[in-house]
């Protein structure tokens, strides 16, 4: 029989085999890593490349380092697989040498400075991405594809991407034919005239692979062998094998209304070697797919669709067809949603939000300027993956003049904007709007409490699940802090610029390799309720003699510094964390009546406001609608009190955040 080849039809950033959490972390942790391995005397000049041992080693050197846990089976594969996404955009060669691109970017990293310094306004480290996405291309069987052009290029044309569009149909767009069949496809689905499922089988079918494959399913007589044949998988055929009882129990319940098949289809698809594969079989079959309700031999457990009311063999053939590799496209490309998605949200100037994916206003605008010659940009190789090199290097289309893009920014948001000043307070407005609604949609008070009642537990699954994978707890529960302060406030102040966080496009946190460690520092304006004052809120998830060796003396120190270097102002400190411990609480009264010196001691203050308020304080407080007037009332007449420590806190702080919330 022939023997029909698999061939690529879609693109993926990275790899599968490599899910990181952490993301931006982890890659500025490695390139580190890789750094000093690299370094280390017998290591220079190693060959990687087909080199297990060598590749092993670096396993072990990331496993010494606590990169890694537990013991990789094959260690060499493990190295291959952590470094193969940093290689395929540029940010190691080949034999895993730190490019040019990637030790630009550990520069930035390790200076920890990633205040924007370009046109379009984002983060340092988020430029150096940009640059290296806009290179990074794909070979699908041959086609030449940048992923991240054609993303740019689709996103410019249609305003946006579904999500649905964004995990089908992108990756689909290998060359020009099709990237431009689908851009008008996806018009076309807008408007309600077909579905995402019909643009997929028309890509497929332009294949020669799989006309040829279609082909002599019509016309051979159906055998196990046959049915594996035109599979087309990538693998091995004998994969395959669990769809011929699949096509032979379909075919009774078609051909011949057995009632008993049912029950043996449904067990059939079990025993599809993709678990993502047999459900959706399932789910396009049978109405209900639990076995007993199969038991009953009755047909009408199936679902009404064109499979099940083929008119002849030739048609039913062309469905099972066609559903065959429909469900088996739909779970490869649904595998490369994440990982497209991780790669293109570190540019910073994608949104994922609301089920849509979209440029940022001042990116969007800025890659309109760049206009059709980007699109050129999309099927050819860059000689310049490595380096580090200026964006209008990587095309003359990205040399876009400041006053072109303000222009087209200013028509784009209907405020004049002439300058970067302009700008960037258009993007700040922009972005408080993004965070707000982000706020009431997804940090209500009660999902506020929850976490914090997490975050005590140590359920770190579950808050990245709530939150992000994308930075580590200590990070999150800082930002988590800040956005229940914000509601405290009254979702008034700049809360973006007071909690010192490094942020997603999408607003979400992130952590880099020296990151996480910041105070929020809150400004309030004088009202009648309170002067103008300065609040630090020092964050922890230290708890027992932790807290106290790692605390004790930063917090004092934090606030007594910030106090020396700004004078009169007023400023006190709230230490939270998730757990009491009554020895930091003690420490932190005596403060009350010391003096704090500049290192010279030429300067100094007396009295440091600190006060402890844990995370189930907040959360009292959060559920009873207390704003923060109220809190600071409660907490300046609480640091006013004369108590023992441990009295103090439970009456003047836990048991008053009770009343107030009671009262209410």
């Amino acid at each position: 029989m022939a023997k029909i080849p698999f061939k690529g039809y879609c693109f993926a950033v990275g790899t599968t085999s490599y899910r990181t959490d952490k993301f931006n972390l982890n890659i500025e942790r490695q390139l580190e890593m890789m750094s000093r391995f690299r370094e280390l005397p017998e290591n220079r000049g190693i060959s990687w490349t087909s080199n297990s041992a060598f590749q092993a080693a670096y396993y072990n050197y990331l496993k010494a380092d606590g990169f890694v846990k537990g013991d990789a089976p094959r260690p060499d594969k493990d190295a291959r697989q952590k470094t193969s996404g940093l290689k395929d955009i540029g940010l190691m060669d080949e034999e895993r040498n730190v490019t040019a691109a990637g030790r630009a970017l550990l520069a930035i990293s390790k200076k920890g400075d990633f205040t924007p310094d370009n046109l379009l306004e984002i983060p340092k480290d988020s430029y150096i991405f940009l640059k290296q996405l806009l290179k990074t291309a794909n070979d699908v069987d041959g086609s030449i594809v940048r992923p991240f052009v054609v993303f740019l290029s689709l996103a410019s044309r249609l305003a946006y991407l579904t999500y649905e569009e964004f995990t089908y149909l992108l990756p689909l767009c290998v060359d020009r034919e099709t990237t431009e069949r689908v851009a008008a496809e996806i018009r076309r689905c807008r408007e309600g005239n077909q579905g995402v499922d019909d643009i997929i089988l028309s890509v497929l079918m332009k294949k020669e692979n799989y006309q040829a494959a279609l082909e002599l399913l019509l016309a051979e007589p159906v055998t196990e062998d046959l049915i594996c044949t035109v599979g087309i998988n990538r693998k091995s055929k004998v994969y395959d094998k669990p769809y011929y009882a699949i096509y032979r129990e379909l075919e009774r319940i078609v051909f011949e209304r057995d009632g008993s098949a049912p029950l043996r289809l449904l067990a059939a698809t079990s025993k599809l070697t993709n678990s993502k594969v047999g459900g959706a079989w399932r789910k396009l079959l049978f109405k209900v797919s639990t076995e007993a309700s199969a038991k009953n031999k009755r047909l009408d457990v199936m679902n009404d669709i064109p499979l099940l009311r083929a008119a002849d063999e030739a048609e039913f053939k062309r469905e099972f067809f066609r559903a065959m590799h429909l469900i088996k496209a739909k779970a490869t490309l649904s595998d490369y949603f994440d990982l497209n998605r991780r790669y293109f949200k570190v540019t910073d100037v994608v949104i994922f939000e609301d089920g849509k994916v979209c440029l940022d206003v001042l990116p969007k605008c800025f890659f309109a300027e760049a206009g059709e010659e980007l699109t050129d940009l999309a099927f050819r190789r860059c000689a310049q993956l490595e380096e580090d090199v200026p964006l209008e290097a990587i095309a003359p289309c990205l040399a876009v003049e400041p006053a072109r893009l303000y222009a087209r920014l200013s028509r784009e948001v209907g405020v004049a904007v002439t300058d970067s000043t302009a700008a960037k307070q258009v993007l700040k407005a922009r972005r408080y709007a993004r965070f707000d609604r982000m706020v009431e949609a997804r940090f209500t008070k009660e999902v506020l409490s929850r976490l914090f009642e997490m975050f005590r537990l140590r359920q770190d699954g579950e808050i990245h699940r709530l939150v992000t994978d994308n930075a580590d707890i200590p990070t999150i529960y800082e930002y988590i802090t800040a956005i229940a302060w914000y509601r405290i406030s009254g979702c008034k102040g700049d809360v973006l610029e007071y909690m010192n966080l490094s942020l997603e496009a999408d607003l979400l946190p992130r952590t880099h390799a020296g990151g996480g460690e910041a105070d929020i520092v809150w400004k309030y304006g004088a009202t009648d309720h309170y002067p103008a004052h300065t609040l630090l809120i020092e964050a922890t998830l230290s708890d027992g003699s932790g807290q106290r060796r790692m605390e004790m003396e930063p917090v004092s120190r934090h606030l007594g510094d910030y106090r020396l270097a700004h004078g009169d102002e007023e400023a006190y400190c709230v230490f939270t964390s998730t757990n009491v411990n009554y020895n930091v609480i003690s420490d932190f009264r005596l403060r009350r009546d010391m003096v704090y010196y500049s290192p010279d001691g030429s300067h100094k203050v007396k009295g440091l406001k600190i006060l402890p308020l844990y995370t189930e304080q907040i959360a009292d407080l959060l559920k009873a609608g207390v704003e923060y007037d109220q809190v600071y009332r409660l907490l300046d007449q609480a640091h006013r009190a004369e108590e023992e420590p441990r009295e103090w806190f439970e009456r003047r702080i836990a048991g008053a955040c009770k009343r107030v919330g009671g009262c209410r």
